[in-house]
């Protein structure tokens, strides 16, 4: 009985993958937030260096991987593919259930993925510092780590209600150097407007980009902007999860029926579906594509697909997506990194097309789940995998209820060790849906 399905370092991805190439129709261009016509590159260039810019735009099917970024990834890279023994015999399912555990990076959680590119092209396009926004503290604290190993300056904003429920997070951006911020601050234009509204504002992932992005824009030309989630190369750089998932389902002579992710802004779950999806519009085996959101914030299930900025400022450019509506704050549910009013544009995209499926899921269901998970696997769920997490058991049942023996797979993003104040809250009732 195999548990830990294994890849050597010389089989880490050298390129990305970019969906885009495959589509069957393209997706709707950004607008410029001014003039509303279709963003040109020229238009990021205040924001983004220029080999970023081109990954933004590209509709080529594969991006090559540098050298150096590579030689970071082998810090946790391959990533391992798990089969949940444990929990398939504590579930009496017949379905098999397998995850790609995320949480073992340096910062525990996917978000590295992309953060270390992110930083590299920024330090080869002379920039000095990245500023950046953080829900639940994981994209910080990656790209704060990203940050160090290349010798740039990093600057958070962090949403306030993440900075005071997660102070350990907030410990290890400054660890790795970063300068954190509670958001709203008053160090912007948009924090100051936001605190003079609500003086006792919780904040949101939109918010928090604002004010990050304002920070670029003002620096002189010392800063850029990096983004944890949402455009193009941030889901590109995460295909590196399905690229390697696809490669250990070989080794464990399986393949998924069904793929799984937790979906805020969507590069975890477009990191572990996107390749399994290029061989589906390749004409190659098919699977169920599920992302799964929180019920407090339901983008892709009670969205609206239009045009919206991406920040609560209408600083950034206006993107075809499923939105709440950029004003729209979110509860301060403890997964804050899925408190986001939008979706990615290529998730978006799927949607419409009818390539994934969409659920919604209350807290306190994901928190017993997580439970279930860590009794059983060992590891404590991050409160954006318990979604992930929550969803994989009920198809598990679904499986029990049936009879069929269908394959799960689903990633895990990240460990909760730094928010274990989140499981205290669980386990005293404090957490409400």
């Amino acid at each position: 009985m195999i548990t830990k399905f294994l890849l050597p370092e010389d089989r880490i991805p050298t390129t990305w993958y970019n969906v885009l190439a495959d589509l069957p129709k393209p997706v709707p261009p950004m607008l410029h937030p001014g003039t509303r016509e279709p963003l040109t590159p020229a238009d990021l260039a205040p924001l983004f260096p220029e080999s970023l810019i081109a990954q933004e735009f590209s509709t080529e099917a594969e991006i090559d991987i540098p050298g150096a970024v590579i030689d970071v990834y082998r810090q946790w890279r391959p990533s391992p593919l798990v089969r949940a023994h444990r929990l398939e015999r504590s579930l009496d399912t017949p379905a098999r259930i397998y995850f790609k555990y995320e949480g073992v990076s340096p910062a525990g959680s996917h978000k590295p993925n992309t953060a270390v590119p992110q930083a590299y092209y920024n330090k080869q396009a002379g920039v000095e510092k990245l500023t950046t926004e953080t829900g639940a503290g994981q994209w910080g604290s990656s790209l704060a780590m990203a940050s160090a190993y290349f010798g740039l300056e990093c600057e958070v904003f962090m949403v306030k209600v993440s900075h005071q429920q997660k102070p350990y997070r907030r410990a290890l951006m400054e660890t790795f150097g970063a300068t954190v911020h509670a958001s709203p601050s008053v160090l912007t234009d948009a924090g100051r407007a936001a605190l003079a509204a609500d003086p006792d504002a919780s904040g949101s992932l939109g918010l928090a980009i604002s004010e990050a992005v304002e920070a670029a824009v003002r620096s002189g030309g010392r800063a850029k902007y990096a983004l944890g989630s949402v455009l193009n190369h941030v889901l590109t750089h995460q295909t590196v999860i399905g690229q390697e998932a696809l490669l250990q389902m070989e080794l464990a002579e399986d393949y998924p029926d069904i793929v799984i992710g937790a979906a805020g802004g969507g590069s975890n779950f477009g990191g572990l579906v996107l390749p399994f999806l290029r061989e589906q519009l390749r004409g190659g085996r098919s699977v169920r594509a599920l992302a799964v959101e929180p019920a407090s914030c339901p983008t892709l299930t009670q969205g609206r697909y239009e045009y919206d900025f991406g920040d609560t400022a209408g600083l950034t450019p206006l993107t075809m997506m499923h939105t709440l509506g950029h004003d729209f704050v979110p509860p301060s549910i403890h997964a804050g990194g899925l408190r986001y009013h939008g979706m990615a544009p290529i998730i978006s995209a799927l949607k419409d097309l009818d390539l994934l499926e969409a659920r919604a899921v209350p807290q306190t269901a994901c928190f017993e789940a997580g439970v279930l998970f860590a009794r059983n696997e060992g590891i404590v769920p991050a409160p954006e995998s318990t979604h992930a997490v929550r969803a994989a058991i009920d198809e598990a049942l679904a499986c029990k209820e049936s009879g069929e023996a269908r394959t799960i797979l689903f990633t895990l993003s990240g460990h909760g060790h730094f928010d274990m104040q989140a499981y205290t809250d669980y386990f005293a009732g404090k957490l409400k849906d």
